[in-house]
């Protein structure tokens, strides 16, 4: 393993929750460097009012040298489709001369190796978040048999248990689904993961989970843990993509 391997991370500025469970779950050695943008909730704003902001934090993260930086916020990277995902990466990448990736490719990448093509999504969000999601998913080739947002306020999505995501998932099983997508970097969803496989007996897909796996493979860096499921339970297929 590469000592020096980090991941640089964008987030929302009210996410309480990325820093603690990258550090928690990420192998030893890694590193992990966060930088804060006002981009959800009350500060949402259009692209071309956010793309100078986050140039800005991406250029200021970069002065940390990370191995690759993650536009980390799945409804963000996910709200416009795929060509605005496009951009968000080719703004980070232009003004931080890292590679980049999105939470929404992570995830993409995560369903095709856990070998999910339908899901079912279950997320904090209000409606209208849910539905851009599947509106995204749709276009990347994947099928949402079912979604579920409990529309909380943004402050609260760590207030849910992991025990009560998983309740919510189980009321919300399909027969056909490949597995089940677990959305949102704000929550404690990840800790949920290992037992609603035990029970559920399909992969489960997490944003932060995704997202670390996903770094990581592009480190070239293998890393098991039980915790994390199906999609850490056998060495990565590395690549340096």
């Amino acid at each position: 393993m590469n000592s020096q391997a980090s991941i640089g991370v964008i987030i929302p500025s009210s996410n309480r929750l990325t820093e603690p469970q990258f550090h928690t779950y990420a192998p030893p050695g890694v590193g992990v460097h966060v930088t804060r943008l006002r981009m959800t909730g009350k500060f949402h704003k259009p692209w071309d009012e956010l793309k100078p902001q986050l140039a800005e934090a991406a250029a200021a993260l970069s002065d940390v040298r990370p191995s690759i930086i993650v536009f980390h916020c799945t409804a963000n990277s996910m709200e416009n489709g795929l060509a605005h995902e496009a951009a968000i990466v080719e703004t980070i990448q232009q003004a931080s001369g890292c590679r980049t990736i999105t939470t929404a490719e992570a995830i993409r990448e995560a369903f095709t190796r856990c070998a999910i093509k339908k899901l079912v999504l279950i997320s904090p969000y209000v409606q209208a978040t849910n539905q851009h999601e599947v509106s995204y998913l749709s276009e990347a080739g994947f099928t949402v048999l079912h979604e579920l947002g409990l529309a909380l306020e943004s402050q609260g999505y760590g207030n849910v248990t992991p025990q009560e995501w998983i309740r919510v998932v189980n009321e919300n099983t399909r027969p056909d689904a490949d597995g089940y997508f677990l959305s949102c970097t704000n929550t404690r969803m990840i800790e949920a993961i290992e037992e609603l496989e035990r029970r559920l007996g399909k992969p489960v897909v997490s944003s932060n989970q995704a997202t670390l796996w996903a770094c990581l493979k592009r480190l070239g860096i293998a890393h098991q843990d039980k915790r994390l499921g199906r999609l850490f339970s056998a060495v990565n297929e590395l690549t340096s993509s």
